[in-house]
């Protein structure tokens, strides 16, 4: 059961970024305006995007999760404090507290690797978590 929950994790956690870099795609110039909002130079827009839904789609086959998670977990921690930390807002500092806690399980995943059910274990890059 551990590692089906490990999955279902893995799942939960990559749908957010994959979809969220996709829908990106639509209007990346935007974003880039968007970023420069942050101090963050748009330039970067592409592989932030690109970043996304590789890391999203590496999470969610469980290819090089631990280094993925790592990566997703430090996104989610600077962006909430670059875009969302503003204690005079509300739903600002909800959206922080939920990149807190995205942070939070991205660690979890990257200190527990992908489990069983993931190519990282099916190349032996994985240390499987007993069933």
């Amino acid at each position: 059961m551990t590692n089906v929950s490990i999955l279902v994790a893995r799942i939960l956690l990559a749908i957010l970024f994959i979809v969220a870099g996709l829908g990106k795609l639509g209007d990346v110039q935007g974003f880039g305006a968007y970023m420069a909002t942050g101090g963050i130079p748009a330039f970067l827009a592409w592989p932030v995007v690109l970043f996304e839904i590789l890391a999203g789609v590496a999470i969610l086959v469980g290819f090089q999760t631990r280094a993925a998670a790592l990566g997703l977990g430090a996104f989610c921690l600077v962006s909430g404090l670059l875009y969302h930390f503003d204690p005079a807002d509300q739903m600002q500092m909800n959206a922080l507290m939920k990149n807190l806690g995205l942070t939070g399980g991205y660690l979890l995943l990257a200190m527990i690797g992908a489990g069983r059910l993931s190519i990282d274990a099916k190349l032996g890059r994985a240390e499987p978590l007993p069933a």
